[in-house]
């Protein structure tokens, strides 16, 4: 089981359900522990006054996003918890980071995994970058918890979605506006970010360049992507090249994980720790 979650976990490291959900007048938080379909979509005002305010930043923040009635969780170092909320399976999650960026066990990505996975209910890896980077969305915005739309997707042949590959989520931060949080991911580099505005979510996830966009399409509805702030993206990648952050490489998947551990100077997998005990009794 260890070198079977080792490998997972690295596979993460190395390379690495389902609709948005539209907001009602009317909608309540989610009920946590009690499985709820997606409020009805908004029909109160014209799609496009509606866009229009939701890209300005004056989204009504009710339904899902609501402000969480949470207290903000905090780990005995008194560092705030990731919590995760998914919509539509019902179910929530508490992860303890291992520092102020980030970073988790490889016994909570697998945990994080089987909560994030898709709506068939299969599994996949995630990346620890992105789940991280949900976190520092997290501990921004100073909430309680992160909505979840939408993680793991099994990807369609010839797919390139991030969300097959455990690095893209579409979510809510409770009590903010998405465009507001849209413009505090777009300046952490190497980063895709699109807003929906009729579904009202935020799509973020992980990549080698970054790239934004706003999408006015609905759920089971075709893609009508368009791409916004091209400079804005490239000087957030180069800012946070100037910080030392390291870039995203392409997806890839690895088969031999000693040579992936090696060439990012990490010890073999193959080599156990000295307080490793295998010895049969």
């Amino acid at each position: 089981m260890r070198a079977i979650r080792l490998s997972r976990s690295l596979a993460c490291v190395v390379g690495l359900a389902s609709v948005g959900s539209a907001v009602s007048a009317l909608g309540q938080p989610p009920s946590h522990g009690t499985k709820r379909g997606p409020p009805p979509m908004a029909a109160t005002r014209p799609a496009s006054a509606a866009a229009a305010a939701y890209l300005s930043g004056k989204q009504p923040l009710v339904g899902w996003h609501a402000p969480s009635t949470r207290p903000v969780a905090r780990d005995p170092g008194g560092r705030p918890v990731l919590v995760l909320s998914t919509i539509n399976h019902g179910e929530t999650l508490s992860l303890a980071a291992s520092g102020d960026d980030g970073g988790f066990s490889s016994m909570d990505l697998d945990r994080a995994a089987h909560l994030l996975r898709a709506a068939s209910g299969d599994e996949h890896p995630l990346d620890p970058r992105t789940l991280s980077l949900v976190y520092r969305i997290e501990t921004h915005f100073a909430v309680p918890e992160i909505r979840i739309v939408s993680f793991y997707r099994v990807p369609k042949p010839g797919s390139r979605s991030n969300h097959g590959k455990g690095r893209a989520v579409d979510l809510i931060v409770p009590g903010v506006a998405d465009e507001e949080v849209a413009r505090f991911v777009r300046e952490t580099g190497f980063v895709g970010v699109g807003v929906y505005p009729t579904s009202q979510f935020v799509h973020v996830d992980i990549r080698p360049r970054s790239y934004f966009w706003v999408d006015f399409s609905g759920p089971r509805m075709k893609n009508r992507e368009r791409g916004i702030l091209g400079d804005l993206a490239a000087k957030s990648d180069a800012a946070a090249t100037a910080r030392g952050q390291a870039a995203i490489e392409p997806y890839a998947v690895v088969s031999d994980v000693d040579a992936a551990l090696k060439a990012r100077g990490l010890p073999s997998a193959t080599t156990p720790p000295d307080d490793d005990e295998d010895d049969e009794n």
